[in-house]
């Protein structure tokens, strides 16, 4: 696993919309409170030029969002990439990335929902760990929180423990100006169908509504990264945007059907944006009938994903998981 050099006092990380831009008054607000934070940190910004601009979900063209990423890759000055915001196009640029520029100029590449095209892409046909957490305008709010820090300071290579947190945000604040905190208004309890886990194994996975889009395409390097670690044993996460109970049924059985699943030690679920279910059925029951028969610990309710705050996971990376009474860790070793 190639792993990129950490992030430096005085670096330069990059900015670019792969996926959709950010144009509403409230997302460029967090955008000028997220320079003026990295400012303090002693880390500049560097914006690509499309990254205010948005036109049905896509900051430009597919063509021009990729040269833009290519064009942070092979720009020596820039240590780093995070993604501008999600959206729903981002796998309209996999045809036009560089493999080889790619490699040649390994870098921490940032994001989440949406930008799990290019973070899972990365990961399992390039063997360069990539970073599921904020996309820039999570670090936007007037005062972060600790998650945030955690995000920034593991940008920095301090091997920190990450623990379960003690409050969620179950429903947000009014968003006025964009810099509100989270509104930490529910328990944050882990869940699992074993009452302990204390397991290690090599990370992957991201949003599964864009995991289902990539299964079987050109771009599926997955059966060759989990053989190529099977003596780690994989530890699979999953981030549940807009997918119903039923459509979670589907994805999960083709997953399984297709070897995904092949030498997987535990998966991972954050809490679910989305519980929706035509026949009433919950989101924790859905994806325990449909992974039982693996045999395997499942976590779910994680602080990770749609619904902050949000832990930091790291795709290719070692990671211990370990879990009891509601409450567990996340830690990890660069190997």
């Amino acid at each position: 696993m190639i792993y990129p050099s950490f992030i430096k006092e005085n670096d330069t990380i990059g900015v670019c919309a792969p996926s959709a831009g950010l144009v509403m008054p409230t997302k460029i607000n967090k955008l000028k409170c997220t320079i003026k934070h990295f400012q303090k940190n002693n880390i500049k910004l560097l914006e690509t030029e499309h990254v205010r601009c948005d036109f049905k979900g896509r900051s430009c063209d597919a063509k021009t969002r990729a040269k833009e990423f290519m064009q942070l890759i092979n720009n020596k000055s820039i240590s780093g990439i995070i993604c501008a915001t999600g959206g729903d196009f981002l796998i309209e640029i996999l045809p036009y990335l560089n493999d080889k520029d790619i490699l040649n100029n390994p870098k921490w590449i940032q994001g989440y929902s949406d930008p799990t095209c290019i973070l899972y892409y990365i990961t399992t046909k390039l063997d360069i760990a990539t970073i599921y957490s904020h996309n820039i305008g999570g670090f936007g709010m007037g005062t972060w929180h600790h998650t945030i820090q955690d995000n920034l300071d593991i940008l920095k290579g301090k091997n920190i423990v990450q623990n379960s947190l003690d409050k969620y945000e179950l429903k947000p604040l009014e968003e006025i100006t964009g810099l509100e905190p989270y509104n930490l208004n529910a328990d944050s309890i882990w869940k699992s169908n074993v009452n302990n886990v204390d397991i290690s194994g090599r990370l992957i996975g991201g949003c599964i509504d864009i995991l289902t889009e990539i299964l079987g395409t050109q771009y599926d390097y997955t059966l060759p990264f989990i053989d190529k670690y099977k003596n780690d044993g994989i530890i699979w996460y999953f981030d549940n945007c807009e997918l119903s109970c039923e459509d979670i049924t589907r994805t999960l059985w083709k997953f399984k059907e297709c070897g995904w699943f092949n030498h997987t030690k535990a998966i991972l679920f954050g809490r679910s944006a989305c519980n929706n279910s035509y026949y009433g059925n919950t989101f924790a029951d859905t994806i325990i009938e449909s992974l039982n028969t693996l045999n395997i610990p499942i976590i779910y309710d994680m602080d990770f994903g749609h619904i902050p705050p949000r832990h930091t996971l790291i795709n290719g990376a070692l990671i211990n998981i370990k879990y009891k009474d509601g409450t567990g860790s996340i830690s990890y070793q660069y190997k």
